[in-house]
């Protein structure tokens, strides 16, 4: 069998957030095809709780701890140097120990870095002699260049700082790999933009589809839901926009309307903002999220800032729920979610929006959603050319340095070194 080695920046367990549930999936996906060797970062208590989760289908879990405290440290310390932050925040220490254990006692056949975060380490030795897939996702740098319009100052300082310094190492670190996966046509376009030469290739994301069916008819209450990470800028700054600006629309045309908020780690300050309005519910983390579609009228995801794809989006479809969406994020949805959205960038349209899908009945809302058929996003489907990716990699092995058939490769500045 071929043996992986995957690096991820977040243990992909429990697959309820961005960052892990791509890479759950595919760690499933290729259980039976080869043997995966997954170094993981851990970032607090809950997550490291995980790890024996993960062993099921992963031949060996490297769990390293990343310190909130050193962490902020070494940010402070790389902004006066040319390193991205992303990377001075992603430090753990043991990384090179555990990395050359691991290629001592089973050498790897392709490196698989899922996020530019920690493709850093695939560029170093000791595994700098192997072959690369780099999953960008999407192209982080993008999301920073992104950011850096709306943010104030120093924030945006930060933020353009961050585009150009990653943007930089995202660059270097396409060329090296032998394939560069992205989600969606947006993003291959934003990395080929920024490594004209690379291989660059699609790999969508997928949608629990079964899971997610509802099982019960649709719901009768005017509930209006946003599933998301809170402490992910983007959906806190949407979701902050959404409350401030589009609910009070809403309300004053339907006075029974209620919000709920679902996911974990919102900020105090967002608490606050909702805290005197009865009609918000912030739920936090939730043990599942479907419980919480299958029971509201309308799904929102008011993101302004929306790289690569929005799995909370399709969710949403796929849990039986319209859903008002802005255009950053319906243009990384594939084309047959258009059915089942609305887009809008106001506040007043996109206030309209959700008043006039919570006029419609129960059925026709579900009808609505259905009329999305996101049968072909099935994550068995979307996952096929995963295999044949990596296998194609294996075949370009990298001879060891100092041999005759070694593939130089470009050196690393040293600020990412």
């Amino acid at each position: 069998m071929m043996r992986i080695l995957v690096l991820t920046q977040r243990l992909p367990y429990a697959p309820n957030r961005g960052d892990r549930l791509r890479v759950y999936h595919m760690l499933r996906h290729l259980r039976d095809h080869a043997d995966v060797d997954l170094v993981s970062l851990v970032h607090d208590d809950e997550e490291a709780a995980h790890v024996d989760d993960v062993r099921g289908f992963v031949s060996t879990v490297t769990a390293l701890r990343v310190s909130s405290l050193q962490s902020g440290i070494n940010a402070a310390k790389a902004l006066l140097t040319g390193r991205p932050l992303t990377h001075a925040l992603l430090d753990a220490p043991g990384m090179t120990a555990a990395l050359a254990r691991i290629c001592a006692e089973h050498p790897p056949d392709v490196v698989f870095a899922y996020g530019s975060g920690m493709a850093r380490f695939a560029l170093q030795p000791p595994l700098d002699r192997y072959p690369l897939v780099l999953d960008f996702v999407d192209v982080d740098s993008r999301k920073w260049r992104d950011m850096s319009g709306s943010a104030a100052v120093p924030k945006s300082w930060i933020y353009r700082r961050e585009a150009a310094t990653l943007g930089a190492f995202e660059a270097r670190a396409a060329n090296a790999a032998v394939t560069a996966l992205v989600v969606n046509a947006r993003e291959a376009d934003n990395a080929r933009e920024l490594a004209p030469s690379a291989s660059v290739e699609v790999l969508a994301n997928g949608v629990e589809l079964e899971r997610l069916h509802p099982p019960i008819p649709p719901s009768a209450r005017p509930r209006v839901v946003f599933c998301g990470v809170m402490n992910y800028e983007p959906n806190a700054a949407g979701m902050t926009w959404f409350v401030e600006r589009v609910w009070p629309l809403v309300k004053a045309a339907r006075a029974d309307a209620t919000l709920s908020i679902v996911g974990p780690d919102p900020s105090a300050a967002f608490r606050a903002l909702c805290g005197a309005d009865p009609s918000i519910t912030i739920a936090g983390r939730v043990p599942d999220v479907r419980d919480w579609l299958w029971s509201s009228a309308v799904g929102i995801a008011p993101l302004h800032v929306a790289r690569g794809l929005q799995n909370k989006a399709l969710e949403a479809i796929a849990a039986g729920l319209p859903i008002v969406i802005t255009e950053a994020v319906a243009g990384g949805l594939p084309p047959n979610a258009a059915h089942a959205s609305r887009v809008a960038d106001t506040p007043q349209r996109f206030a309209d929006d959700v008043i006039d899908l919570l006029a419609l009945s129960p059925e026709q809302r579900r009808a609505m959603a259905a009329r999305s058929d996101l049968t072909q996003l099935a994550w068995r489907r979307t996952l096929e050319p995963l295999l044949p990716i990596l296998k194609r990699a294996a075949a370009r092995r990298v001879a060891p340095v100092g041999t005759d058939h070694a593939i130089p490769r470009e050196p690393l500045p040293r600020s990412v070194a």
